[in-house]
């Protein structure tokens, strides 16, 4: 079989567009601009910390600079048009998705039902009656205050007493929805007072989900490979997706391609017929800060494919033994990863400790003043009043 090759510069550019990494970040950032961004992605991954941006609007920001976090707010907590669900982690997902959700919920239910009885202390599922029941009488709750007789010890994010535990197994499996944050502190309510009455109701076949989270996940990745399909959302196992991807590519709707590593190494993959014949155009060659959870970035290893481009996430990692820094953000330039900068927002301005170029790139005047320019105007979304730089800040490439 004469399978098409799509060569690597092609292959980012197809992936940066489909990751609305292609344009200038223009437009509103708010409103229906926001949530069309949203659809497009599919989903934009939460999290707490807070060195510069909370990830998910650093994500937004990087490609809509006019955004600021009160209208993902709106868009989450006024107007419903996403909800606060799981995928690799807790995530914003557009409304529409939420019927597709159930199998989700489903599947959660019946994993947490049985391996969270051990992994949590005590029995929560004793707890999730009285759980539903205060929220149905008194309304919408934090975990703070659920279960208040049975905290004990450090009382840390990690030390779930039961209750908290029901809570959490209530909301992962669909029964309870978040109504709004307070700071980043998760509200819950009762679904059917959460979600709009028109997906709430909305129910699809088993196929019909399957098919949907296959065919939006190639949308939005542009190639793949099944196992690459079912990690998208996280909700299909690998014989699912392998599944579709045979029978959709013994109907004609699906191609197989190989697309090109940076190494020149060849990987089967599938795609839409039309993907040889799409005309993308390089991106524009601006420096963007990402974070690490960008949804370009969130497959490390297809990013190191794709771009040559290894980033491991070091929170985690015992300070010594870092290679970079506590959370360090990755640098793109066009189609291309630069380098990786730490820095963060310390006493009302953005301090820039050190910024490592990848191999290879040369950081001349043109280049400088190109990240000089994007660090001022993340300061500018950060609230920061000017930006500082550390003595000896750009480093060799490590």
């Amino acid at each position: 079989m004469n399978v098409p090759v799509l060569d690597n510069m092609s292959a980012r550019h197809l992936f940066l567009a489909r990751h609305g990494l292609h344009d200038r970040p223009s437009g509103p950032g708010k409103g229906a601009d926001l949530k069309t961004l949203l659809d497009d992605l599919g989903f934009v991954q939460l999290d707490s910390v807070n060195t510069f941006a909370r990830a998910h609007d650093l994500i937004l920001w990087t490609r809509r600079q006019q955004y600021r976090p009160k209208a993902l707010q709106h868009l989450l907590h006024r107007d419903r048009q996403v909800f606060e669900h799981w995928t690799h982690d807790a995530a914003v997902i557009p409304i529409e998705s939420f019927a597709h959700w159930r199998l989700r919920f489903a599947r959660d239910e019946a994993r947490m039902a049985g391996r969270w009885k051990e992994w949590r202390r005590g029995d929560f599922t004793a707890k999730i009656d009285a759980v539903l029941r205060q929220i149905s009488d008194h309304g919408c709750c934090t975990s703070g205050q659920v279960g208040a007789d049975e905290r004990r010890g450090s009382g840390g994010w990690w030390d779930w007493h039961p209750s908290k535990t029901a809570l959490e197994y209530l909301w992962r499996s669909g029964q309870v929805s978040v109504v709004r944050r307070e700071g980043f502190t998760k509200v819950y309510d009762l679904t059917e007072r959460v979600i709009p009455a028109e997906h709430l109701n909305r129910r699809h076949l088993f196929e019909e989900t399957i098919d949907w989270c296959c065919a939006g996940a190639l949308d939005r990745l542009g190639f793949a490979t099944s196992g690459e399909l079912a990690a998208f959302w996280d909700h299909l196992t690998p014989a699912e997706t392998k599944a579709w991807c045979a029978a959709a590519l013994a109907d004609g709707r699906i191609i197989a391609i190989d697309v090109t590593g940076v190494d020149g190494k060849l990987r089967r993959s599938f795609a839409w017929p039309h993907i040889m014949d799409t005309a993308v155009i390089p991106p524009v060659p601006r420096v963007r800060i990402l974070s690490p959870f960008d949804p370009a970035l969130r497959d490390r290893k297809r990013a190191e494919r794709l771009f040559g481009f290894s980033y491991r996430i070091e929170i985690f990692v015992p300070a010594p033994q870092r290679r970079y820094g506590y959370y360090v953000f990755p640098v793109m330039e066009g189609a291309r990863m630069i380098g990786r900068i730490d820095m963060k927002r310390k006493s009302g301005v953005l301090a820039v400790r050190a910024f490592w170029p990848e191999a290879g790139v040369r950081m001349g005047a043109g280049r400088m003043a190109a990240l000089r320019k994007e660090l001022e105007r993340a300061a500018l979304f950060g609230g920061c009043g000017d930006v500082t730089f550390a003595a000896g800040w750009v480093r060799p490439a490590n």
